[in-house]
């Protein structure tokens, strides 16, 4: 919708006003000296209110159109150009320019649709997608929170369903010893269901914020066995606290990692709740004799340091020897020396009714 246009439906609406005022207003003044104005005083009062009106209703309907696409309810007018080539003998009915080829007033164009499912966002996760639509597993658009912009995450959708990812580790092709911003803002590839990502402490923040649920950590070594770990009500604060970690319940296979497992020593020094995020540029955690991070190779909760690194480096084949235990380490179930394979995190409402039931570590 253009703005001339609505300007040529003004004068057409007008033109049947000023044919009538010119059969009942005289041009000339009649003899008795009163000018066109004077004598046909009610019609032009008529006519200026008339006039009013359809400028108002321009001005709203200019509006209308300016205000729907700069909030994207429709796209604006993009001409393309067709791929059809002109023919070689020449048309009298159409134009050629001196080099032959078809003048631009010519060519046939078209306007391109817009793609399917990016004009509305109705979900907060991948349970409410799963629940309205039980759609296949893959890339979808959500809005956690109403007044954020909508973000795009991966759903798993089998392992019961409704499944939002936040963290995916499949080959290394993805480096994850990066700096605050690139965690903060989350990095890796969204396209490929096996791609390697951070979904971003601020979207991870907005998704978890409200408790009340439930995260899986997927494990698998390079044997293909699989292992797993729930938490429940797994959350993080926001930036200003550094993005802090917490968490209740564990269940599992896999070992209570998080936690640190082993004796008091240990659950002091590794334990990761209550421990701020730290990156190699940020050290926030409580090791004074260095950083976590930079020794570590990843961003993470770290406490002195961990026994549980999932953003670790990525060591082919498992077993790894090195100064420092940096691998992607899930320390209750392969030790601290065996770099796993896969690993996923995915969270999901604490209360849901899946489809098969969830437990097999599926990842």
């Amino acid at each position: 919708m253009k703005t001339d246009i609505a300007a040529w439906d003004f004068f057409l609406k007008l033109m049947p006003v000023l044919l009538l005022l010119a059969l009942v207003c005289p041009t000339m003044a009649s003899s008795t000296q009163l000018s066109a104005t004077d004598s046909c005083g009610p019609e032009v009062a008529a006519l200026k209110r008339s006039i009013r009106k359809l400028e108002n209703k321009l001005l709203i309907g200019t509006w209308q159109v300016e205000h729907l696409q700069r909030h994207k309810y429709f796209l604006p007018f993009q001409p393309v150009v067709s791929n059809i080539k002109p023919e070689t003998d020449t048309d009298p009915g159409v134009n050629h320019n001196s080099s032959g080829t078809l003048d631009s007033s010519d060519v046939t164009v078209m306007e391109p649709l817009p793609p399917a499912g990016n004009l509305i966002v109705h979900d907060k996760d991948c349970s409410e997608l799963f629940d309205r639509l039980r759609p296949p597993s893959g890339f979808y658009r959500i809005r956690p929170k109403s007044h954020q912009e909508p973000f795009l995450v991966y759903c798993d959708m089998e392992d019961g369903g409704g499944w939002t990812v936040f963290q995916k580790r499949r080959h290394g092709k993805v480096d994850f010893n990066r700096d605050w911003v690139d965690y903060r803002d989350g990095f890796g590839d969204f396209k490929l269901w096996n791609d390697e990502f951070w979904l971003g402490n601020e979207h991870i923040y907005s998704l978890l914020s409200e408790g009340n649920n439930l995260v899986k950590i997927d494990l698998m070594d390079w044997d293909g066995q699989r292992n797993y770990a729930f938490y429940e009500n797994f959350r993080i604060t926001n930036e200003a606290d550094k993005y802090r970690l917490q968490y209740e319940l564990y269940s599992g296979k896999a070992g209570d990692a998080l936690t640190g497992g082993g004796g008091m020593v240990e659950h002091w020094s590794t334990c990761l709740s209550g421990m701020q995020f730290s990156t190699r540029d940020q050290d926030n955690d409580r090791y004074l004799q260095g950083s976590c991070a930079q020794e570590n190779k990843a961003g993470w909760w770290f406490n002195r340091c961990h026994a549980a690194n999932l953003n670790g480096k990525f060591y082919r084949t498992g077993k790894y020897k090195g100064q420092y235990d940096d691998g992607v380490v899930w320390g209750t179930w392969k030790g601290l020396w065996y770099s796993l394979r896969h690993t996923t995190m995915k969270v999901r409402p604490l209360v849901f009714l899946d489809v098969t039931g969830s437990g097999a570590g599926e990842i």
